[in-house]
């Protein structure tokens, strides 16, 4: 699902938004950006970084993505820059990286945090046990009159907790689960994260909305509170 010529995100201002180019679905990630709007680039260096008014991290393994921004210098870049209000959209592995907190994390694993949650790491089960399911997530744009989010998840994690003030905009549920089901879909602030990967089969509902978050934010001055 794409925006429509005549939407908004086509007649306003286009930001300048990052794809972590270190590991993941960094082509698909473009084409869903450029979609919705955006002007988007690649980053691998701290200065393409400096660039851009948004960043997504794209899925992968979120151990090796921490080494690999370290190995780039861009792990403190990063962090620094979420920390004075730099919209981030983390799916799956990045997910994990926007986490304060992981369950199930190796001994030396870091993050690089912003959003008050804890997520589990590989929640859903190994590579074999992944699977699709259609969500109904209104602030996605899949209202119950809207086609629902078809959401793919790779050795997806989950929210195990969300802080106060993190706004949960997808619940789904594993194999026997009871209750309201499981978080995989997050904001906070300027922060945006999913545990499935929405650029996997064209679906742009995701990226629409960190689009806009991102316009938004380049509307008023950076701040420095994380959340703002």
């Amino acid at each position: 699902m794409t925006a429509s010529p005549s939407s908004p995100a086509r007649t306003q201002v286009s930001p300048t938004i990052g794809v972590l180019a270190l590991q993941g679905d960094v082509r698909e990630h473009v084409v869903a950006l450029t979609a919705e709007g955006a002007a988007a680039v690649t980053v691998r260096r701290a200065a393409e970084l400096a660039a851009v008014d948004g960043l997504v991290l794209p899925g992968g393994e979120s151990t090796t993505m921490e080494k690999l921004l370290r190995a780039f210098d861009l792990f403190e870049p990063l962090r620094r820059r979420i920390a004075e209000g730099l919209p981030v959209y983390g799916s799956c592995a990045g997910m994990i990286l926007l986490a304060d907190r992981v369950e199930g994390a190796t001994a030396d694993q870091a993050t690089l945090g912003g959003i008050d949650m804890t997520v589990r790491r590989n929640a859903f089960g190994r590579q074999v046990d992944s699977f699709e399911q259609d969500l109904l997530a209104p602030a996605l744009g899949a209202g119950p009159d809207d086609p629902p989010l078809r959401a793919v998840f790779i050795r997806a994690p989950w929210v195990e907790r969300a802080g106060e003030g993190v706004e949960v905009l997808a619940r789904t549920r594993a194999p026997g689960d009871e209750g309201d089901g499981r978080i995989v879909a997050v904001r906070y602030g300027r922060l945006l994260a999913t545990a499935f990967h929405p650029e996997i089969g064209g679906e742009t509902r995701v990226h629409r909305l960190f689009v806009t978050m991102v316009r938004d934010a380049t509307a008023v001055p950076r701040t420095h509170d994380r959340s703002s």
